[in-house]
């Protein structure tokens, strides 16, 4: 199947009170959302690539110009709304929907989300990690919610059959991960320290 990964990069980044774009955040030495595509353009289940960029993130967007990366620009509201805004827009099928700021990811670590999805035959699949993972590793998660007796947190991952985008409530499959290159993600600034630190640690392994 032709999946496109979508990266979303259009936020405000609000929490990190930084005067950078989020997605521009430095993580060993280049942009975290470098990392990102990176590990995207290893994917043996990605076909393409688009980067969901607004005002909010005017920088990042010339950096995918200069990377020769396709971009949708978005309102910039939020991350499902403007999910939602790219998929009808571009008249996506299957998407894979991710945040730019993933300093750790993996191309192998994709293809087993993707596969996830394939496997449980549903239009969507949410990527969610457990809370003792994350404070394992020193990071927040508000967000959290009781499933299969274990408190988990959404990643900012998700697969979903964009033909059906309009829908208003999916069957949706429940992907866990403990994976810390999936409980990591950067919203604070406290949050970016201990990205590069993990990151240091990844090269040195």
């Amino acid at each position: 199947m032709g999946l496109t990964a979508l990266v979303m990069a259009g936020g405000k980044g609000t929490r990190m009170v930084l005067s950078e774009e989020k997605p521009l955040l430095r993580v060993g030495g280049k942009p975290v959302i470098e990392h990102v595509l990176a590990a995207l353009k290893n994917a043996k289940k990605v076909s393409s690539i688009v980067v969901a960029v607004s005002d909010y993130t005017p920088k990042t967007a010339q950096l995918m110009s200069q990377l020769k990366v396709s971009v949708v620009k978005t309102p910039g509201k939020e991350y499902v709304s403007d999910m939602g805004y790219a998929v009808r827009t571009l008249g996506l099928q299957t998407v894979l929907a991710i945040g730019a700021d993933f300093p750790l990811i993996t191309a192998e670590i994709v293809d087993a989300i993707v596969e996830g999805y394939e496997r449980s035959g549903k239009p969507a699949l949410s990527v969610v990690v457990s809370m003792e993972t994350k404070e394992q590793l020193g990071l927040g998660g508000k967000y959290g919610f009781e499933f299969n007796g274990k408190r988990v947190v959404p990643a900012g991952i998700n697969v979903i059959d964009g033909r059906r985008i309009d829908e208003e409530e999916l069957d949706e499959e429940i992907y866990v991960s403990d994976r810390k290159e999936v409980a990591m993600n950067i919203n604070t600034v406290q949050e970016l320290r201990i990205a590069e630190n993990l990151f240091q640690k990844t090269l040195k392994a």
